[in-house]
């Protein structure tokens, strides 16, 4: 599977990207990425061989995760998960893991092409992602493509000696019509 944009492509994983990905994610001790992921949960760092046995497992299948894809080079994921699936209750996530690849609108481009992935492939009233008050960036490409702010949890989570809200973030059916002429300048 390929969903290509200006600047990404979303796509299944391949075997080549198992190496890089597990650098990016896992390679350091303390990666930047996780200071803005939750950091409040504890960081849980598989070693390689368990991390390519299970991404080999992946690899050409289209399911609920993509790469990041850049100039070729895999750089993050999307993904989805569901909070209630009865209800088409369907939540995303976005990790963009190199910073060297932040604040170029990569990841913008990605979640927006995603999200468009999802209403066009399944039958969702709602796509949506939580995160916390401790990461603006993801705010704010929440609000770049469109989302609303649903809900925030005042003073849920703990992280370095400090309370953070939780924030919900979504985007109904309908409003994502309007929004995505406007994002993929659709007439």
């Amino acid at each position: 599977m390929k969903i290509k944009g200006e600047q990404v492509t979303l796509r299944s994983v391949r075997a080549t990207d198992i190496l890089p990905l597990w650098e990016m994610m896992y390679g350091v001790k303390d990666p930047e990425w996780k200071k803005w992921d939750a950091p409040y949960f504890p960081f849980e760092r598989p070693d390689y061989h368990s991390f390519e046995r299970q991404q080999l497992q992946r690899v050409g299948m289209e399911n609920n995760r993509l790469v990041i894809d850049s100039a070729g080079e895999p750089i993050g994921d999307v993904m989805y998960y569901w909070e209630h699936k009865p209800s088409k209750w369907l939540e995303t996530g976005i990790a963009v893991y190199n910073p060297k690849y932040w604040n170029r609108g990569l990841g913008t481009e990605a979640l927006a092409l995603w999200i468009e992935h999802l209403f066009s492939t399944i039958s969702l009233p709602r796509v949506g992602f939580t995160t916390w008050s401790g990461n603006p960036r993801i705010i704010r490409v929440g609000e770049k493509i469109g989302m609303k702010l649903e809900g925030r949890l005042r003073k849920v989570r703990y992280y370095n000696g400090k309370y953070y809200d939780s924030i919900r973030m979504g985007v109904l059916r309908e409003e994502w019509a309007d929004i995505r002429k406007k994002l993929f300048c659709l007439r």
